[in-house]
């Protein structure tokens, strides 16, 4: 395989994570690489022809890439990674200029499972993408501090420590400037730093980033920690391992990356893995190299599918919470998640082809299970299992303070990742 070091690995995820504010940015990120790579990209409404190499096709915060070797049957089966580029935050609403008290604010709507005491007091920029009046979409990426949901003082409420509550309408506006609400201002500020003319501007898509960057943290530097780690780790791992498939995928199989918007809020999108964009993608890529309804379904009988996303690793000051035989730690590889009520995907025939494709790679792995007394969250596993009929596991690499505004993970998790999944995608 023709993968980075564990170093480059880590440098290169960090330059990711700071180019990707947004599902939007993480794609941009994420095809930058492929093409450099050689991919080339392909569109909805063109037609598609049957030859080999790298292709990819996005829309909105999605990613669809794969890589058909030379000499591939229309019937070769498909070797799939499902990610999702999408993670808990604070977006903008449509009419986001408002305020009070002699203060300005941006109105905000909460997106996905956020824990919300962990955005108060950061500073915070603004990204996304802005819709222009001929249909076409600019990315901007406003790095600097620019917003801040602060907290009330101590002093004005001295039970805060006995637990804090907060009031997701009035309680999570960030303020910006002072003086009495304007409309418009808040555009005219973000199209201003795109270099476009805020009246041109129809539709937005804007959210709220931490703009601290990521870095290293501990005694040996074992820690990554950053916003996103909560899927960007597995978008880049995912990235990283398709484009070391392109140099060795054997001809037998198709190795491909879902990277999917909208987890966090069920995936039920034009972009989520419940949508039918896989399934037509890969089914056109089938059709584009002459196959026939028999050769889709062979291709799907014959295919697998890791739904790679982030886990829980054992949390020091609350291990009562997770199950009493299974703690997984930071560094020892990534884990395989299960849960017997089909919260994840994973079942022996998964189970044994992922931990097949770590040992060939040389990479340690762990398993994760929940404490029967807690709910267990879930992935775009189950979904994609249940849309294409394709063995499926769930993988991830265990980290703590998941969904919170900047996480940690072991610094040497991402790139065994990278490994497992390039293994499991070319010789699984």
């Amino acid at each position: 395989m023709n993968l980075p070091t564990q170093a480059e690995h880590v440098e290169d995820l960090l330059t990711f994570l700071r180019e990707s504010p947004s599902p939007y940015h993480a794609v941009a990120s994420a095809v930058r690489r492929l093409e450099k790579a050689g991919f080339t990209e392909l569109t909805g409404t063109e037609e598609w022809t049957g030859h080999s190499g790298g292709r990819y096709l996005t829309k909105g915060g999605a990613l669809l890439a794969w890589y058909v070797p030379e000499g591939a049957p229309a019937s070769a089966p498909f070797r799939i990674m499902g990610v999702h580029t999408d993670s808990p935050n604070l977006r903008v609403k449509p009419t986001p200029d408002t305020g009070r008290a002699g203060w300005r604010q941006v109105a905000v709507e909460i997106y996905g499972g956020v824990p919300l005491n962990t955005w108060l007091d950061r500073d915070l920029g603004i990204s996304g993408r802005l819709t222009l009046r001929d249909g076409t979409s600019t990315l901007v990426q406003i790095d600097e501090p620019l917003l801040r949901v602060p907290q009330l003082a101590i002093h004005l409420d001295h039970t805060v420590n006995d637990g804090l509550s907060l009031q997701r309408q009035r309680q999570t506006q960030p303020v910006w400037s002072l003086g009495a609400p304007e409309h418009g201002a808040l555009l005219r500020r973000v199209a201003h730093e795109a270099g476009i003319d805020a009246a041109d501007v129809l539709g937005w898509d804007l959210m709220l980033h931490d703009v601290q960057p990521p870095g290293l943290l501990g005694a040996r530097r074992e820690f990554i920690v950053s916003a996103r780690l909560d899927n960007l780790v597995s978008v880049h791992a995912g990235v990283t391992a398709l484009l070391s498939a392109a140099t060795s995928a054997a001809p037998d199989r198709v190795p491909v990356l879902a990277a999917f918007d909208h987890e966090e809020t069920g995936s039920g999108s034009e972009t989520g893995a419940q949508g039918p964009l896989l399934e037509r993608v890969l089914h056109r890529s089938v059709a584009a190299r002459g196959g026939s309804a028999e050769d889709w379904e062979r291709a799907l009988a014959g295919g697998l599918c890791v739904s790679a996303d982030m886990s829980h690793a054992v949390h020091p000051n609350y291990a009562e919470l997770h199950d009493p035989d299974n703690h997984p730690l930071p560094n020892a590889g990534p884990v395989v998640k299960i849960n017997v009520n089909q919260r994840y995907a994973t079942e022996g025939t998964g189970f044994a082809a992922w931990a097949a494709a770590c040992e060939r790679a040389d990479v340690p792995w762990q398993r994760f299970v929940s404490n029967n007394a807690l709910p267990c969250g879930t992935s775009i596993g189950p979904i994609t299992a249940a849309r294409l009929g394709v063995t499926t596991v769930d993988v991830g690499v265990p980290g703590l303070s998941m969904h919170s505004a900047r996480e940690l993970v072991g610094v040497d998790d991402p790139g065994h990742l990278a490994r497992g999944l390039a293994e499991f995608v070319t010789a699984g």
